[in-house]
């Protein structure tokens, strides 16, 4: 388990699957973002990862939590294949979106894997409302220990937009502009 606190790095995706369009951390802006990376012929990822991805998917409100998987392959290119991914998304039933991370520039290191400095999958990955880097776990992660992280960061990200819908600009709080000040109504 790892707890960090910086802006999250940009995903680099070459291809969607379970989504009309690309996904962006901007375009999730306001909800906690559980980013699942794995590997289809990863027997952890199968295992137990993409499992515990899709039980947080099926039990957070999707408007406060995105569930948001990356295909980062780092081995067995050959194999693990766009049109392979899409038949396995289908036949594991994985609903979420999933992005296919392009391969690495120089080496088998996968961008965004290498973006977020990732040991290996499965890689667990929680992003706040506000967009920073929160928790990193690689391999297995207690059901019990990541939903309460996950809850924490949605409370947080309600404290803040219930902070932001109440404050009142400081002019109409002392009902006060240039020409004179009015009673409150």
């Amino acid at each position: 388990m790892n707890a960090i606190d910086r802006p999250a790095p940009p995903w680099q995706v070459d291809r969607w699957f379970n989504t009309p369009h690309a996904i962006t951390l901007e375009s999730l802006r306001g909800k906690v973002v559980v980013l699942e990376a794995f590997q289809m012929l990863c027997p952890g990822c199968v295992s137990h990862g993409l499992p515990q991805a899709t039980r947080i998917h099926a039990t957070f409100p999707h408007d406060q939590v995105a569930v948001v998987g990356l295909h980062t392959v780092f081995e067995h290119h050959a194999a693990m294949t766009p049109i392979a991914l899409e038949a396995f998304l289908h036949e594991y039933r994985i609903a979420f979106p999933v992005g296919v991370d392009p391969p690495g520039t120089h080496g088998p290191i996968p961008r965004t894997m290498e973006a977020y400095a990732m040991r290996g999958t499965p890689t667990l990955i929680l992003i706040d409302a506000q967009g920073r880097l929160r928790h990193q776990h690689f391999g297995q992660v207690s059901d019990l220990v990541l939903g309460a992280q996950i809850a924490t960061l949605v409370h947080e990200a309600q404290a803040i937009a219930v902070s932001e819908e109440t404050q009142i600009p400081p002019q109409a709080a002392t009902g006060c502009a240039t020409d004179g000040c009015a009673i409150p109504v």
